[in-house]
């Protein structure tokens, strides 16, 4: 079975339920709660649901949104971006190619070279250690 056809029910089985809500049901963990909002090891960050590599350490800044916020992802191909009309706003929602899962949102206001503000909820990512 394709990681995208799993249904509702099986990811609520799978997941625990912070990560379910924040993954399939596009909540948002309150600011500077997160477990990954001041980490600095080297690594990659990869989805919470499926595995698959989304961010690195070396595109992570620190925002002081209170979120994990990087300038891009490690392929543009692993995400997908969707118009959010959601709160009376219009944002553009982050989502894992693989899975289809919720991550974040991206803006406009990052530093160079990309000008981008992936704002990722901690509890839409793993994070891999880079082994030295």
């Amino acid at each position: 079975m394709k990681i995208s056809e799993k249904t509702d029910a099986e990811w609520q089985a799978e997941l625990p339920q912070d990560k379910y809500d924040v993954l399939r049901r596009k909540g948002t963990e309150p600011p500077f709660s997160g477990e990954f909002v001041h980490t600095k090891e080297d690594g990659t960050y990869v989805c919470g649901a499926c595995g698959a590599a989304l961010f690195s350490s070396q595109t992570k800044f620190d925002s002081g949104t209170g979120w994990p916020s990087f300038y891009a992802p490690v392929e543009e191909d692993n995400v997908e971006l969707h118009p959010d009309h959601g709160f009376f706003m219009t944002r553009t929602e982050v989502t894992c190619k693989s899975c289809g899962s919720h991550l974040g949102h991206v803006f406009d206001d990052g530093p160079a070279p990309t000008g981008l503000r992936y704002c990722i909820n901690s509890l839409a990512l793993d994070f891999e250690k880079q082994s030295k």
